[in-house]
């Protein structure tokens, strides 16, 4: 019998949350992983895809990554792994290196073999290359009684499937009796053409969709393929409060909740449903990490009016707003003359000094009381120096000169720009079960290999 710990989806250097403690807990729960198996002497540890949260991670996570495997090197346990999509180069691969360092083996076409088992790898790959992918795998050497895959991707009938299992199956050169899977942080099993194809989940918790406790598979092969799922307790602990307000309840509901739980060190999950009155997020955080939480975050999804309907904001033209609180302030007109020329005259950064020097000068040999602060005047009416200057009076200073409306769009222009870059760079809310993770910082799009045979995949 052949019995191997099948995990995946570790995502070490995720600094979730951005706090430096989530970033340690990813590589100390792969550490409680390899632990396990160690303790337990299995044949294998066999890792599908994501060891890492992106295709660059730090040196203190290589350094950390190379001191686990080693405990696996030391307990003659080898590790056997694919590449995910999260951590995928062009060129060499970080298995690479730890496969020259006698740490790892990179599962690919040729079969790799453990006790009468033998495992092939099959990389991630992009959707848009699996049309000219052939399936072909070398023969299973005479020693083995069972050929296991072992990939990367999301593949049916599990949730947000884009890989037609079946076809794999069908196509592949090899017969095999159970396709090890990561990608989808959900664990699950199901039977595919008389194939066992199962997900072994991640080992942190990489979105807060993530609720059920985090594990690894153990699969057994013998007359038949066993999977059976065991957890990792020590995992960071998440504390989800979900809250459902009546009419009338608000902040103190809420609050009242969050006291239920201990939150030492904790992972706090508050979301909110319901009809209640609004409530600050902030007033909630502050309680929950008054608690010693180590993170607070409020999710409130409710779709809430607005408090007041006629109180509206804009700023489609900042030139012009700040203009109008200027003129409230009731500064002297050279104040106002100079303020137009260091914000609205389109000089140089090199010329802005020499200029205001030269109008301080003009306006003090003018007249000597020109910096003097000017009697109230109603803001509405009055037409200051910088009013007649932009081309505005008292009565219309509502109304922008041409190049201030211009660069009014422009700032529009940069600012819709902004979002949307931001847009394709921010998680909204992954479900359960896909690896989508929350901070925008960490995952790029991988790399497309330039062609698309399994080679070059596995």
């Amino acid at each position: 019998m052949t019995r191997v710990i099948h995990t995946g989806d570790t995502h070490i250097g995720y600094q979730q949350y951005n706090a430096p403690e989530r970033r340690r807990d990813f590589l100390e729960a792969f550490r409680s992983v390899v632990e396990d198996a160690v303790d337990d002497d299995v044949d294998a540890v066999v890792h599908a895809g994501d060891l890492f949260h992106d295709r660059r991670p730090g040196l203190i996570d290589l350094q950390g990554t190379v001191d686990v495997l080693r405990t696996l090197a030391d307990a003659d346990i080898p590790f056997l792994a694919v590449v995910g999509n999260h951590e995928g180069k062009r060129d060499a691969q970080w298995l690479d290196l730890f496969a020259d360092l006698g740490l790892a083996t990179r599962l690919g076409a040729e079969p790799t073999v453990v006790g009468d088992a033998a495992f092939y790898g099959l990389d991630f790959v992009p959707r848009s290359r699996r049309d000219d992918l052939s399936y072909e795998f070398d023969p299973v050497p005479e020693e083995a009684d069972h050929a296991t895959l072992v990939s990367h991707g999301l593949f049916e009938p599990f949730a947000h499937a884009d890989w037609d299992t079946e076809t794999l199956l069908e196509d592949a050169t090899v017969d095999f009796d159970a396709l090890l899977l990561g990608d989808n942080h959900a664990p699950g099993t199901a039977e595919v053409l008389d194939t066992w194809v199962t997900y072994c989940g991640s080992t942190e918790r990489a979105s807060a969709s993530e609720r059920e406790g985090r594990g690894y598979n153990i699969v057994e092969f013998a007359d038949d393929v066993a999977i059976s799922r065991r957890g990792l307790p020590s995992t960071r602990e998440f504390v989800f409060v979900d809250v459902e307000l009546e009419e009338g309840e608000g902040v103190d509901r809420v609050q009242d909740r969050v006291r239920q739980h201990d939150l030492a060190e904790a992972v706090v999950v508050v979301t909110i449903e319901g009809a209640g009155r609004p409530i600050a997020p902030a007033a909630i955080e502050e309680l929950a990490t008054d608690r010693d939480a180590l993170v607070a975050r409020v999710n409130d999804r409710r779709e809430l009016p607005d408090e007041d309907e006629a109180v509206t904001v804009s700023f489609a033209d900042p030139d012009d707003a700040v203009r109008e609180r200027v003129r409230e302030l009731g500064l002297s007109d050279a104040a106002l003359e100079i303020d137009r020329t260091v914000r609205e005259d389109e000089l140089p950064d090199s010329n802005v000094r020499e200029t205001v020097e030269r109008r301080v000068r003009d306006l003090l040999e003018d007249d000597d009381a020109a910096f003097d602060p000017a009697p109230e005047r109603d803001p509405e009416t009055v037409t200051t120096v910088a009013d007649h200057l932009s081309g505005t009076d008292g009565e219309n200073g509502d109304e922008p000169d041409a190049t201030t409306e211009q660069r009014g769009d422009d700032a529009d222009r940069e600012d819709t720009a902004a979002d949307e870059e931001d847009d394709a760079a921010t998680e909204v809310g992954s479900p359960e079960g896909n690896d989508t993770t929350e901070q925008a910082e960490e995952t790029e799009p991988v790399d497309e290999p330039a062609d698309a045979s399994l080679g070059d995949f596995a």
